[in-house]
């Protein structure tokens, strides 16, 4: 129940739309040798994800903030998420909803300003990722109703697309310190690239998650894989690891994605480390082969990709070309510098997440 009144008050009216803000060609790399050898490889034992306290610990009732993009439901909708929600023992609840998930940050600020201690995040990766880049380095927790598209980060922490159960997972579920990626400025929690992904990524934003779900993003990479390669330059915690033509460069927080394939099958997202990986593939036979290696879970043994690990990753390409972070499409860059931020944000979790 909820000890002082539901505060309507703070749902968010729509906001005004505003105005969106010579290399030569290196053989395919392989990875037959050690991942140790690598810049950037080394890397010592993981820790277990860090647990901030159980329900038990938790002595008094929070104050939640509901961020949801409207246009995402999964459910009942949101007016089961209220009931849901105030069928446990609250101090307040704050009600935000966004018609786009980069309105959600305004309302993530405006939340934490008001005391909100937890917030329950109503959508795809793209809204999620927009709210923990503003709850990063706060003390609020994040949990996760993934009402999207691809739900990754959800996926990853074995948070179900069940509205009733994501709800307890706020309330009920342990919490941990998870890490996050952090490119030109931005945080995300799944996975960042440029070239061939950020370009599908652009073109499924374009209207076509909201017609095609999920078949978007096969539809946009049936479209692209036929695309040329860009010659560009990779470092690795300051060392030069690649220099050549690639078709993408990937940098990931967790492993796995659409389609439950997973490109970095040694991806954790509590060990203060990012996974880095690179494909040469160019054309649909070099991609379906690469494609068939990461469904089998041994990415690695593509002749079309080189994976290692890092703390800082630094790309430069010789032509401007779009980036993405968790699913979301970004201008056009001629560089990008990712970092991991190492505890960055608390989300809630099942105790089955390891």
């Amino acid at each position: 129940m909820v000890k002082s009144a539901d505060r309507q008050s703070a749902v968010a009216a729509p906001d005004p739309a505003a105005p969106a803000p010579a290399t030569p060609r290196a053989s395919a790399p392989r990875t037959d040798a050690s991942r140790a050898e690598q810049p950037g490889a080394a890397r010592t034992e993981a820790p277990a994800t860090k647990a901030l306290d159980t329900k038990a610990s938790r002595t008094k009732a929070p104050r939640v903030a509901v961020i949801a993009h409207r246009k995402k439901t999964i459910g009942g909708g949101l007016d089961e998420l209220r009931k849901l929600i105030t069928g446990y023992e609250v101090e307040d609840l704050l009600w935000y909803e966004v018609p786009k998930s980069k309105k959600a940050p305004k309302k993530v600020r405006q939340a934490l300003k008001d005391g909100a201690e937890l917030f329950f995040v109503w959508g795809g990766d793209g809204t999620v990722q927009r709210c923990v880049d503003a709850l990063a380095g706060s003390d609020a927790a994040v949990a996760i109703v993934p009402a999207g598209t691809a739900n990754l980060l959800a996926r990853n922490l074995d948070i179900p697309e069940d509205l009733a159960e994501a709800v307890r997972i706020g309330f009920e579920g342990r919490r941990a310190r998870l890490d996050l990626g952090k490119i030109n400025g931005e945080h995300f929690a799944v996975m960042a690239g440029v070239g061939l992904d950020a370009e599908m990524i652009a073109d499924a934003d374009r209207g076509l998650k909201d017609r095609l779900g999920r078949l978007a993003y096969i539809w946009t990479g049936l479209r692209h894989v036929g695309g040329s390669v860009t010659p560009m330059k990779v470092k690795v915690d300051g060392n030069d690891w690649f220099e050549g033509d690639a078709s993408c460069v990937l940098v990931g927080n967790v492993g796995t994605v659409t389609g439950g394939i997973d490109v970095f099958e040694d991806a954790r997202y509590d060990d203060g480390w990012l996974e880095v990986g690179v494909s040469t593939a160019e054309g649909p036979i070099q991609w379906a082969r690469t494609l068939g290696r990461m469904s089998a879970g041994n990415a690695e043994k593509s002749p079309f990709v080189r994976i290692t690990r890092a703390r800082k990753v630094s790309v430069k390409l010789q032509a401007p070309m779009a980036y993405e972070l968790d699913g979301g499409a970004r201008d056009r860059v001629k560089r990008i510098t990712v970092k991991v931020v190492p505890e960055a944000v608390t989300l809630c979790l099942p105790d089955s997440t390891g």
